[in-house]
């Protein structure tokens, strides 16, 4: 009998504390669930005063270009440079057979020593009607004319010393010794360049140049005074060009094929850095955006058409959409031109747990030096315990 209480008890005590569990299980259980409103960050839609560039594509062209063709006809003796090198304005770079101008030189002082001998004898006989009048004013033009003679001739014989009109670096000869060529020949004898100063042709297309004048008319945009014309190259690393350059003037000629006009820019290149025909990126300042909105890209995300959006907490703390218009992107921020307006509350994290508009939110300041970027709630886990990879803050792409 002993036993079997013994038995009994130790059934009934495991029965009577799970109805215990039961019971305080089913108290907690009326209870009404607390609603816990999602966190998110915002930050204040504020203006501030930027300068607006543009990186256009652009092509080095030498300052300074001269073709060297000959002005006489004959043999060349000599080229009296070396190829690739600096040469000065006058500096003699080839020596053209000069012995049939030295005759036709000789020949045409021969003659006007002549002729003004004949003139000067009928000038002392005039007096005396030893000679006419006709005479002496034929020997007097005879003096003239050959003077003139002379004149080319020694002229021509200039010109069989080839020299460098303008100082820069000489390229390749085209002829050697031995080779014959003609007065104004039409393939040059070497091509001599000032690469010093280097200019850069930027072409900027004709819709871009009315958006401009537009946005200057509309007061959008403010000349950004002398500044307004200093222009930057980038290298292909993206690193700048060590000197700024100067905007010289826009071409009136619009190029049919492409529909743009050209901009020249004059930079210094005192170390050869820049060389003709380079393709570069040039940085020009479009003008002062006196009250441009930034917001930071992680706050606009994209339908599935590509148009730009970003989600706001309105005055009494709940969601909204607004569709955006954005210009560009500076830094890491885009320049929004419509869709918001300085005091709205722009949402860049906890945007995961947004799902229409019109939720109660929980709105904090957003903390860019926080290191987990956002309130707990934000940082959804995927199926591995990592980050979800369908996150808002990665929808907003640069274009």
């Amino acid at each position: 009998m002993q036993s079997s209480a013994k038995i009994n008890i130790r059934k009934v005590i495991p029965i009577a504390l799970a109805g215990a569990m039961l019971l305080g299980g089913c108290g907690k259980n009326e209870a009404p669930p607390q609603s816990r409103e999602p966190v998110v960050s915002v930050v204040t839609v504020g203006t501030q005063s930027i300068t607006l560039t543009r990186d256009l594509p652009g092509r080095t062209v030498p300052y300074r270009i001269a073709e060297i063709r000959p002005q006489a006809n004959g043999v060349i003796l000599k080229r009296l440079f070396e190829e690739g090198s600096q040469v000065q304005a006058g500096q003699i770079l080839y020596q053209i057979d000069p012995a049939p101008y030295q005759a036709a030189l000789a020949n045409a002082e021969a003659n006007l020593a002549a002729i003004q001998l004949r003139k000067d004898r009928f000038e002392d006989l005039l007096p005396d009607h030893a000679v006419s009048q006709q005479d002496y004013d034929d020997a007097v033009a005879g003096v003239k004319s050959w003077q003139a003679q002379v004149k080319a001739a020694r002229i021509n014989l200039g010109y069989t010393k080839v020299t460098a009109p303008i100082t820069g670096q000489i390229g390749r000869s085209n002829v050697t010794e031995g080779a014959i060529v003609t007065a104004y020949q039409p393939i040059p004898l070497a091509t001599i360049q000032q690469l010093d100063t280097m200019y850069v042709d930027i072409p900027q297309s004709t819709a871009e140049l009315k958006r401009l004048q537009r946005e200057f008319a509309d007061g959008n945009l403010d000349k950004a005074g002398a500044s307004q014309k200093l222009v930057r190259l980038v290298n292909d690393n993206g690193s700048p060009y060590g000197m700024e350059g100067t905007l010289q003037f826009q071409d009136i000629s619009v190029d049919p094929t492409t529909g743009s006009v050209i901009l020249r820019a004059v930079f210094p290149n005192p170390d050869g850095a820049l060389l003709p025909n380079m393709f570069v990126r040039a940085r020009v300042i479009e003008g002062i955006n006196e009250n441009a909105v930034l917001v930071p890209q992680q706050g606009v995300a994209r339908d599935p058409k590509g148009d730009p959006f970003a989600w706001i907490v309105d005055t009494e703390g709940h969601t909204q959409i607004r569709g955006l218009v954005l210009d560009r992107a500076v830094q890491d921020k885009w320049l929004v031109t419509e869709g918001l307006a300085p005091g709205d509350r722009l949402i860049v994290e906890g945007l995961q747990s947004l799902r229409q508009p019109g939720t109660p939110v929980k709105a904090v300041p957003f903390d860019p030096n926080a290191r987990h970027g956002g309130p707990p709630q934000d940082r959804q886990e995927g199926p591995h315990g990592g980050p979800d990879e369908h996150s808002a803050q990665n929808t907003a792409k640069p274009e």
